[in-house]
């Protein structure tokens, strides 16, 4: 079992920041891809960001230019961060980590952002 440890969110007005973490404990992770995906009410979850173990990164376009996704690798803790700048209305979501390392494709329980218009 996986235990994904997120913090960070929670009500900003738009034009606000937030930062998120996500904390994984297990020296195998230290090589996987991580990331956050968000997802609103009746919707399907969607990329936010990943990064690879060599600091690739991905974004989805909605957020590029906004978000900023980070990692730091300890001996067994990879650590994944997630800078959000200039919030819109539309950025209110739950937002999920997961880390991808095959076959293990693991999620957080997810951490609610609202970004207030």
């Amino acid at each position: 079992q996986v235990q994904l440890v997120e913090s960070g969110g929670g009500l900003v007005q738009a034009g606000g920041s937030l930062r998120l973490s996500c904390a994984a404990s297990n020296s195998i992770f230290v090589n996987s891809r991580v990331g956050w995906y968000r997802q609103a009410p009746g919707k399907e979850r969607e990329l936010v960001a990943t990064i690879s173990t060599g600091g690739i990164t991905n974004y989805a376009d909605s957020v590029k230019g906004r978000f900023n996704i980070s990692r730091a690798n300890a001996k067994n803790t990879v650590t994944v961060y997630l800078q959000m700048s200039s919030l819109r209305p539309q950025d209110t979501d739950v937002y999920y980590c997961n880390i991808y390392s095959p076959p293990i494709d693991s999620w957080g329980q997810g951490i609610q952002d609202t970004v207030s218009s």
